[in-house]
């Protein structure tokens, strides 16, 4: 059938208005269902953390937003000594908005000798000398710096809290990229924080061979006739409880996406439709010429999964390049959902709209290839 498409492509070409509005329109649903796809797998992502499995966070009882959580600084030595702790990091967070938000700033502040134990973090510009140095030192994330159009040498405000940026990082993790990182000491004594001697959580590696679960029991246990008790939840479960409401949501947005297919696949078939009884004799004259009925089937077809499959480069193409280079997520209670791009959401993206085209074109191609060609031949 390849020997025919200069056929289909110039037919196209013919009706151009009607294939332009139908692949623009088709470009437009495929933009949302890629998108849409996009969300999901940012949430996914946070279920797929590796890390995620060996960490635990301690974090106040009955208290919900990371500004809200206040552990003393001194539990640390207790949780040093608890079986099966290999390590812990004490950290405070500082945000500029506790619930969901699109431009959510997060700073953790952490000992800076222990943040490269802790994170994988690759610096693209700046050095952890100066970090480790200099009291109001900054690492961004390089999502947040491009967001905010922020450089090395920059100096950076959010509410009374002003930092120096000293380094811009890239991490394996987009939810990292979505951080900034400061010295603990510094965030404690902030203006406005009143917070010396208290972090707002705790991250704990648990030793190799030890249960999470047990080590998480005997956390809380410890602290149970404290002053402050605690709630100890693996890393992956403390992050997927901050965001289930928001989580909810993005799951209602799956209907949406089921939206844009059909959508898609009602306007690719009504527009192959109505070029088939527009082209009644035409394809009735290829038949007299020795076409034969399949591959009356086939051109039509054909000219469906053109029509598809160029909106899905189109829509799904820009919905990638805007979640690559846009950095948009959105945040709850300190924890980011990157939006991603991936080559898998591409695929389906793809895929799903050559699908399209072969489910919207099949009746058409189905209905030219049964025509009569003498009453086809009359106009019919």
């Amino acid at each position: 059938m390849h020997r025919f498409l200069p056929y289909v492509l110039k037919t196209l070409w013919g009706h151009r208005t009607r294939s332009l509005l139908t692949l623009s329109g088709a470009a437009v649903a495929l933009f949302v269902f890629a998108f849409v796809g996009g969300i999901q797998e940012g949430m996914e992502n946070l279920s797929k953390n590796k890390e995620s499995d060996r960490s635990l966070i301690v974090f106040q009882r009955y208290r919900f937003c990371p500004e809200t959580s206040r552990l003393p600084e001194d539990y640390g030595k207790v949780i040093a000594k608890i079986p099966g702790v290999a390590d812990y990091l004490p950290v405070k967070v500082f945000m500029n908005n506790c619930g969901a938000t699109i431009d959510l700033i997060v700073f953790h502040g952490v000992p800076p000798q222990k943040l490269r134990a802790y994170r994988n973090l690759s610096l693209l510009s700046g050095d952890f000398a100066t970090f480790e140095r200099q009291r109001d030192a900054a690492l961004v994330g390089k999502t947040v710096a491009a967001r905010r159009g922020l450089k090395v040498g920059d100096k950076f405000t959010v509410g009374q809290v002003t930092v120096s940026v000293v380094g811009v990082f890239s991490s394996p993790s987009p939810v990292e990229e979505n951080m900034i990182y400061a010295q603990l000491e510094f965030l404690q004594y902030a203006p406005g924080q009143n917070s010396v001697g208290m972090v707002t959580q705790y991250e704990v590696k648990v030793a190799d061979g030890a249960d999470p679960g047990e080590v998480a029991r005997a956390i809380d246990a410890a602290f149970q006739a404290d002053r402050v008790q605690t709630d100890t939840r693996g890393k992956g479960v403390f992050e997927a409880f901050a965001v289930g409401d928001l989580g909810e949501m993005i799951g209602f947005t799956n209907y949406l996406g089921y939206a844009c297919v059909i959508l898609v696949l009602t306007l690719v078939s009504t527009t192959t439709m109505m070029a088939v009884q527009d082209r009644v004799q035409e394809h009735a004259v290829l038949q007299t010429l020795g076409l034969t009925s399949y591959q009356i089937f086939g051109l039509v077809l054909i000219e469906s999964m053109i029509l598809s499959a160029a909106g899905g480069v189109l829509g799904v193409g820009t919905a990638l390049a805007t979640l690559q280079w846009s950095g948009l997520a959105v945040a709850t209670e300190g924890i980011n959902i990157t939006f991603a791009a991936s080559p898998t959401l591409a695929a389906i993206g793809l895929g799903v709209s050559l699908t399209v085209g072969i489910l919207a074109g099949f009746m058409p191609a189905m209905r030219a290839a049964r025509a009569d060609i003498v009453t086809s031949l009359r106009g019919a």
